[in-house]
C-alpha cells in the first residue's frame, strides 16, 4: 500500500511482456558514438507522463478498445519497425565500447492498475519520488557488460480513467531530444494520425566518432577532475534529498532585470542563480573552485531524425568566493560567453576527442563533488501528445546524484506557474533548508536585491 499524504492506494502489476516489431526487422550489430560511450551516460532514466481521463481521446484513436495500454502497446509494435535497434540489447563489446545487438528481442512493457484517482495524487506534481517509482518499470542492470534493454514502458491505469505512461531509457542510446522524438512518434501512431513516424529515425552514429585529443586544450574544455574543486562539509553523507522547485515567470523576469542584459535567456539567469544558491547551501570552501557544466546541443551539425546523444559540455569556472560575493551580472555574462564558445564545430570536435581519450584511459563516471553542477534544459523538448498534463522524471543517478540539475516545464494544471520552470535539484539533506531559503527569496521577492 502506498500513500501521498493521507491518501492510501494499492497497485496491481500484470506480467511483463516483450513487445516486438510488427514485421521482420534487420538483424545486425550497430556501434555507438563517442558521445554515447561517455561513462556518465551508462544509466537508465525514467520519464512519467500523466494524462487525465478523456473519452474523446480514446474515440479519436478509432480503436474499439478504451484501454490506453492496448493502444500504446499496439503503437509500440509498429514503431519498432522503424526504431528496431531499440528492440535489441545494449551491451559492451570486447574493445570496451558499447554496441546494440539488433535481435528483435523486444521492448519490456508492463501494465499496472492503481485503485485511486490521479487527482488524489495531484497528477504526480510534487509527489514523493519513493511513490513515483511505483509507476515505472525499472529493469536497471547491475552493469552494461551483460546486456540491457535500451527502452521500456509501463502504463498505469487509475480508477478515474486517467493514466500514466512511464518511459525508461538507456541514456547511452539516446538523449532527452532523442527520447522526445521516439515518444512523439509513438503518440503519432497511437493517435492513428499516420502509419509511420513523421520524422524518419537516423542512426549514423559514425558522424560523432572521435580520436583521442593530442593537443593542449583550454580550461573550458577540461573536465572536473583536472580542476582543484572546492570542498563542502556536507558531502560525506549518503542522505541525499531530491526535490522539484517551482520558479515563477515573475521570478525569471526579475532575474533577467538583475542580469543587466536585456538579451539574457531564462537558461542563463536560472543557471547563474541556481549555481550560486547551491554553492551557498553547500557552504563550499570560498578559496576553492566551482564549475558549472552547461549541456549544449549540437544537432545543428546532424541530419534531421538523428536520435543519439547530441550534446557536449562547456565549463564555466569560478572561485566560490567570486560566485557567492561577486556581481550577479558577471555570472550571467560568463555563462553567455561560454555558450557562444561551445557553438562552433571546432569546439565540438575537441570536446569529443577529450571524451574519447578519457574512455581509452578507462575513465569512470564522475562522482559527486558538490562543487560541480551539470545544467540541462528540457523545457522546449517536444514529446508530442499535448494532452498530457504533467511530466516528471525520477532522479537520474548521474554525476553522483548531487551535481545534476534539470530544468523542466511545470504542470499544465498549475495556472500560477504559466511561463515558469520547475527545477530538479538534489542535495544532502543538511544543506537543503538553505537552498529552499534561496528559492523562497527568489519567488517571494523579499530582500531579493540584497541576496544578489
Amino acid at each position: 500500500m502506498e500513500a501521498l499524504g493521507n491518501i492510501p492506494f494499492t497497485m496491481e502489476r500484470k506480467s511483463i511482456v516483450l513487445v516486438k516489431p510488427s514485421i521482420s526487422t534487420p538483424s545486425e550489430v550497430l556501434s555507438l558514438s563517442t558521445l554515447d560511450n561517455d561513462p556518465n551516460m551508462e544509466r537508465i532514466g525514467h520519464i512519467i507522463f500523466t494524462y487525465q481521463a478523456n473519452e474523446s481521446y480514446i474515440l479519436a484513436n478509432g480503436n474499439s478498445s478504451n484501454d490506453p495500454a492496448c493502444i500504446i502497446e499496439e503503437a509500440l509494435s509498429k514503431l519498432l519497425v522503424y526504431y528496431y535497434p531499440l528492440a535489441g540489447k545494449l551491451k559492451r563489446g570486447s574493445d570496451g565500447k558499447l554496441l546494440i545487438n539488433c535481435n528483435a528481442n523486444g521492448v519490456p512493457f508492463s501494465v499496472t492498475t492503481a485503485d485511486c484517482k490521479l487527482s488524489s495524487l495531484n497528477y504526480l506534481d510534487g509527489i514523493d519520488f519513493a511513490i513515483a517509482r511505483q509507476f515505472v518499470l525499472d529493469l536497471r542492470p547491475s552493469d552494461f557488460d551483460h546486456g540491457c534493454h535500451p527502452l521500456m514502458f509501463q502504463v498505469t491505469k487509475f480508477s478515474c480513467g486517467g493514466f500514466t505512461v512511464a518511459m525508461g531509457m538507456a541514456h547511452s542510446v539516446f538523449d532527452g531530444f532523442g527520447a522526445a522524438q521516439i515518444y512523439r512518434a509513438l503518440t503519432e501512431i497511437a493517435s492513428k494520425k499516420i502509419s509511420e513516424p513523421s520524422v524518419r529515425p537516423v542512426w549514423q552514429r559514425e558522424r560523432l566518432m572521435a580520436k583521442p585529443a593530442q593537443e593542449i586544450v583550454p580550461e573550458t574544455l577540461l573536465l572536473d577532475r583536472n580542476i582543484a574543486l572546492a570542498t563542502s562539509p556536507y558531502m560525506l553523507t549518503m542522505d541525499i534529498v531530491h526535490k522539484y522547485f517551482n520558479i515563477t515567470a515573475e521570478s525569471i523576469k526579475r532575474l533577467k532585470m538583475m542580469s543587466e542584459d536585456q538579451n539574457a535567456s531564462s537558461f542563463e539567469v536560472l543557471g547563474a542563480y541556481i549555481w550560486r544558491s547551491k554553492c551557498r547551501a553547500l557552504k563550499l570552501d570560498p578559496n576553492g573552485k566551482t564549475v558549472l557544466r552547461l549541456v549544449v546541443g549540437i544537432r545543428q551539425f546532424l541530419p534531421n531524425g538523428y536520435y543519439g546523444n547530441a550534446f557536449i559540455y562547456v565549463n564555466v569556472i569560478m572561485t566560490c568566493r567570486d560566485l557567492d560575493e561577486g556581481p550577479f551580472p558577471d555570472v550571467v555574462k560568463r555563462i553567455k560567453e561560454s555558450k557562444r564558445l561551445a557553438s562552433t564545430e571546432d569546439y565540438m570536435r575537441k570536446a569529443m576527442s577529450i571524451m574519447e581519450k578519457r574512455r581509452q584511459l578507462n575513465s569512470q563516471p564522475d562522482g559527486a563533488t558538490g562543487a560541480s553542477m551539470v545544467l540541462t534544459d528540457w523545457r522546449q523538448t517536444d514529446f508530442g501528445w499535448k494532452s498530457f498534463v504533467n511530466m516528471i522524471s525520477l532522479p537520474w543517478k548521474m554525476y553522483g546524484d548531487v551535481d545534476l540539475c534539470i530544468l523542466k516545464p511545470p504542470s499544465k494544471l498549475d495556472h500560477s506557474m504559466k511561463g515558469g520552470v520547475k527545477a530538479l535539484v538534489s542535495l544532502p539533506r543538511a544543506s537543503m533548508a538553505k537552498f529552499k531559503e534561496e528559492m523562497n527569496v527568489l519567488n517571494h521577492g523579499a530582500h531579493f536585491t540584497s541576496m544578489l
